[in-house]
């Protein structure tokens, strides 16, 4: 059980540099795990060699991914605030707000589990699934959504409350496991356990148990923590107070918005692309995967950073809370200026990991090379978002997010295209994050908060 002592040393008495290197590193090994393991299902449906099965995988992963902006809502809103009530000595309404947001949860999940068994057949008429199709897409969602979204929402929303009290070792660990697990069960389900033909099935059972064994793990870390933990779901704490409920959907709401239109700037550039020729589709697709390993880094740092700033911020340790913010993006800065170095060094090498025609890897070291130049850009973007979550500015983080994704980067999808052509699809990303960049400046500046205002 971690005491009152252990969790001040990690947010008040540790040197800012070994805080944030306790808080960031178990995070962004679970930010790789998650990405290497979102991959494992479509690498493994692949062997197959049949492409209806790969289609109809690729159908459902949008859908999934809805499941984490459901995660965000009720994780990322909740744990922020944790900090920020830890930090003001208010451990019970901490509590309280622990337990509304597991009850969050467990609310929305089930709402959408259910909501998508009972409209499986026209949500799958609406995300395109024809009769080649239709059999595994429904495979598939029944295992990972139906029957797994529950253990997947409340999985992450653990793991963000989890990090929210200082310890992030655990909450990396379950991710970490859940991740590790589904790459080594895929294979097992899909070619030893279920006959041919079940493929789908199989990875969808197989990321199904992984997400139930990972929340399983948070389940017994909790248990192992104790009753006096501030993350509980013992209804006896009480309910949280109007203004905390309030609070949780202020930065929650923009984190789950921002992951929605994350994923649907992906699904524009797949289908912008696609209107050049299929070689063109495969090469964006392999860049799409491979410049996600120094962003997941990022956003591991951010994560890992959150509480950190979060609870100094509200404890009104000023010194630090500047220290440690200057720390992780310092840190955040030099990993995307190596990601840019290794991408422009070795592009064709990291892109014969997923493909081995000539022309198509050709296409697609040239995309990860221009691609890659945004790294740092997004990076800093995705950095002051996270710095108004921690702050409770819930309004500043869901601007800058909309600004982003739906007036910057998504229109200059559309315009570069038509300007420029295939390739002002891959040089959006920079453009766009050039203006994202310079406006979040602007705002960080105007509406940052000051000494005294906590």
């Amino acid at each position: 059980m971690q005491s009152e002592e252990n969790r001040k040393e990690v947010f008040e008495c540790l040197p800012e540099a070994s805080a944030l290197r306790i808080m960031v590193v178990p995070s962004v090994i679970s930010q790789l795990i998650v990405l290497i393991y979102n991959m494992a299902d479509t690498f493994y449906v692949g062997q197959t060699g049949n492409p209806y099965m790969v289609a109809a995988t690729s159908l459902i992963l949008p859908v999934f991914n809805i499941t984490l902006c459901l995660a965000g809502l009720a994780g990322i809103g909740g744990g922020a605030l944790i900090s920020r009530l830890l930090g003001r000595g208010m451990e019970e309404e901490a509590r309280r707000v622990s337990l509304f947001s597991i009850g969050l949860a467990l609310l929305v999940a089930a709402a959408f589990s259910v909501g998508t068994g009972l409209f499986m057949k026209e949500l799958l008429g609406i995300l395109g699934a024809g009769e080649n199709t239709y059999r595994f897409a429904t495979q598939y969602a029944l295992c990972v959504i139906v029957f797994g979204g529950i253990p997947t929402v409340l999985s992450n929303v653990l793991s963000n409350l989890i990090r929210s009290i200082g310890r992030s070792r655990e909450a990396g660990t379950g991710i970490i496991l859940g991740g590790l697990l589904n790459i080594l069960l895929d294979p097992l389900f899909m070619f030893v356990l279920l006959p041919d033909g079940l493929e789908v099935l199989g990875a969808g059972i197989a990321t199904a148990l992984s997400n139930c064994i990972a929340c399983l793990y948070f389940l017994l870390v909790l248990r192992k923590m104790g009753g006096q933990s501030v993350i509980t779901f013992n209804p006896r704490v009480g309910r949280a107070g109007r203004e905390s409920v309030k609070a949780v959907f202020a930065v929650g709401i923009p984190s789950a918005v921002a992951t929605l239109l994350f994923d649907l700037d992906y699904v524009i550039i797949d289908k912008l692309m696609v209107s050049y020729h299929d070689l063109a589709l495969a090469a964006i697709g392999i860049v799409l995967k491979v410049e996600r390993f120094p962003l997941n880094v990022g956003i591991g740092i951010c994560q890992g950073m959150l509480p950190l700033v979060a609870y100094n911020y509200a404890s009104g340790n000023w010194k630090r809370m500047k220290k440690i913010i200057h720390l992780a993006a310092g840190v955040g800065l030099v990993t995307a200026l190596i990601s840019i170095l290794l991408y422009q060094l070795f592009a064709p090498q990291l892109s014969r990991l997923f493909i081995s025609d000539a022309q198509t890897l050709e296409m697609a070291s040239r995309f990860l090379r221009i691609r890659v130049l945004a790294t740092p850009l997004m990076f800093l973007s995705f950095f002051t978002v996270y710095l108004f979550q921690a702050f409770g500015m819930g309004k500043k983080s869901l601007l800058l997010g909309m600004m982003r994704w739906l007036v910057f980067n998504i229109p200059m999808l559309f315009l570069l295209n038509r300007l420029v052509g295939m390739y002002g699809i891959v040089w959006s990303q920079a453009a766009a994050d050039i203006l994202t960049v310079t406006l979040s400046a602007c705002v960080y500046r105007k509406f940052a908060p000051r000494e005294g205002d906590a």
